[in-house]
């Protein structure tokens, strides 16, 4: 990563700062306090000294100055608190926030855009590499402030006592961070790699762990397993690297803090032997100065010290801001949907479409123009090769991509409705069954009012009364991660029962019934056939055989449609629909 790319990431780290900014004022503010605390209790340290080593007083005249060093630090400890959970509250705001515009954005471009990632990289980018912000927005932003501030008012102390002491602190401060940034730079590009290691390594295994049993079918569980092991060593090499940048950071800044430190305590040492003679504005050199300077001198370099311990959240946020600025930056505007009108809660819905083409969401055309309409109440079943953009047309009907021409709900467009209302009206059943609640139950109500006799009855209709009562705990039973512990199946009819649970005028399905057992699918296609006389439906799939009594069937071909209506009419006239029946019984025969 060149310097000039490091400069805009940091830049744009510092933009998102806005989302905590009281919390940040707060956390440097309760640092600078506590350093004024420092001071106070160096200068009392410093006079208690003197005053019972030099001045020979007795100990019951210092009880007051013995009596504010220990409110010092009592109160030294309660800023530090303060200010460890002021800061812990910025990065959670910003955190927060950060994954709230992620989470967003991927909301408004929809599933369609997602799927051209893995699943893994979502999750490092929402995951590890906003989490690796936390310390640079908690500890290393209010450090930059403190590390400036909090040297200056130590020199503000020790110049008007010892101007050479002074001297000699701020003569050696601007090496630290001359060096700590000749290191940090080499710091940042490391874990930018270790990102993108870690971002490949989390999408590789997740993929491989789902499709494990297609990898054991197909005999590469062991070839995937060797390049697993290959991609972790490669994030254990890249890990090493930046442990090995943050140690030499560490060792630069010791090195040059202990030599300070040093020569401060040499030249008091040679000042008190009688050896120099400068630095104490011609007033002899005092044990009330050298001890104030000997104590303030570690403090002096103790906020560099920790901004160096902190310099690798830098690296650490700079190296995930590069995946989220660019995602952020590059990934297309989502759809518009800035239209307010909303559907009628009771009118069936009609769909017509004109001249219709599908848009990608960085605005290429996927498919179209088509022409068609979907009347309120009919029964649409749409088939054609894989590829042909039956998914694409599902997409725009269901929000996630733009469209030009025309496509009117109940006469109304599209893109002037609000999609959180339209998507309200419609109920869509995919091919790949995803149970992201705890249990059953809350599985198929999913936040819906509840409906005792309406769950009963989907409960019989999509024949999951018929595996109830084998789980231990019913329909109360836990389903674990993605439906752990069920059949796919099993599965897809719990979401078949969720799909017909919700209040939905248009019924959208993506091949129900695909990838399941014939027992499943009997279940899933009988319960269909029962909902989709009940509302709009329009079904994709490629099980030709149980199309007959559909109102009316649309073949796509290479993003059009070339033939539309009834079984009975395509199947006795030539063309793509005749051709895939007679294909098809030519499998079964």
């Amino acid at each position: 990563m060149n310097k000039t790319r490091q400069q805009e990431l940091t830049r744009w780290l510092r933009q998102q700062r806005a989302w905590g900014g009281r919390w940040l004022r707060l956390a440097t503010l309760a640092g600078l306090l506590s350093a004024l605390v420092i001071i106070a209790q160096a200068w009392l340290l410093a006079f208690l000294l003197q005053a019972l080593i030099v001045e020979q007083r007795p100990r019951g005249d210092l009880l007051l100055p013995f009596g504010c060093l220990l409110l010092c630090f009592a109160l030294r400890a309660l800023l530090n608190y303060g200010r460890e959970m002021a800061g812990f509250r910025a990065g959670q705001a910003i955190r927060r926030a950060l994954r709230q515009q992620v989470l967003d954005r991927l909301s408004a471009l929809g599933p369609a855009w997602i799927r051209g990632k893995p699943a893994g990289s979502w999750a490092t980018l929402l995951l590890e590499q906003v989490e690796e912000m936390q310390d640079y927005y908690a500890r290393y932003l209010p450090q930059m402030t403190l590390a400036a501030l909090i040297p200056l008012c130590i020199l503000l102390t020790l110049f008007p006592l010892n101007w050479a002491a002074g001297l000699i602190l701020l003569a050696t401060a601007p090496l630290i961070p001359l060096f700590m940034a000749l290191v940090g730079m080499g710091a940042a590009d490391a874990n930018r790699r270790n990102f993108i290691a870690l971002a490949r390594l989390s999408g590789d295994f997740l993929d491989r762990l789902r499709g494990r049993e297609t990898l054991r079918l197909f005999h590469r569980a062991e070839a995937e397993t060797v390049a697993i092991a290959q991609s972790t060593t490669d994030f254990r090499q890249r890990t090493m690297d930046v442990l090995r940048l943050a140690f030499l950071s560490s060792a630069v800044l010791e090195f040059f803090a202990s030599l300070a430190i040093a020569v401060v305590a040499v030249y008091f040492g040679f000042s008190y032997l009688g050896e120099l003679h400068f630095g104490a504005y011609g007033q002899g050199v005092t044990l009330f100065a050298g001890f104030i300077a000997l104590i303030l001198a570690p403090e002096f370099f103790q906020p560099l010290r920790d901004l160096g311990a902190f310099y690798h959240a830098k690296a650490q946020a700079v190296g995930g801001a590069e995946a989220l600025e660019r995602f952020m930056r590059e990934s297309p505007q989502p759809v518009e949907t800035g239209g307010c009108a909303e559907p009628d809660a009771d009118a069936a819905i009609t769909l017509v479409a004109e001249d219709l083409v599908a848009l990608s969401a960085d605005k290429q055309p996927l498919c179209g123009p088509l022409s068609f309409t979907l009347a309120a109440g009919e029964r649409v079943a749409l088939v054609g090769q894989s590829g042909a953009g039956k998914t694409v047309l599902m997409n725009v009907l269901l929000g996630f991509l733009p469209y030009e021409g025309s496509l009117r709900v109940n006469g109304t467009e599209l893109r002037e409705m609000s999609r959180s209302a339209w998507q309200q009206q419609i109920a869509w059943l995919g091919q790949n069954p995803q149970l992201p609640a705890d249990r059953l139950y809350d599985n198929i109500v999913m936040g819906s009012a509840q409906d005792e006799a309406k769950l009963a009855r989907l409960l019989a209709d999509c024949g999951i009364d018929e595996f109830l009562p084998r789980l231990a705990q019913g329909i109360a039973t836990r389903t674990g991660d993605e439906g752990a512990g069920l059949s796919v199946g099993q599965a897809q009819r719990i979401v078949l029962a969720r799909t017909l649970y919700k209040p939905a005028r248009l019924l959208l399905l993506d091949e129900p019934a695909a990838s399941l057992d014939s027992h499943s699918e009997q279940h899933v296609m009988r319960a269909l056939e029962k909902a989709s006389r009940q509302q709009t439906t329009l079904m994709i799939t490629h099980q030709l055989d149980r199309l007959a009594h559909w109102d009316a069937i649309w073949v796509m071909q290479e993003g059009r449609l070339v033939q539309q209506g009834s079984w009975q009419t395509l199947a006795s006239a030539p063309g793509p629909f005749s051709q895939m029946v007679s294909h098809r019984q030519q499998e079964i025969d």
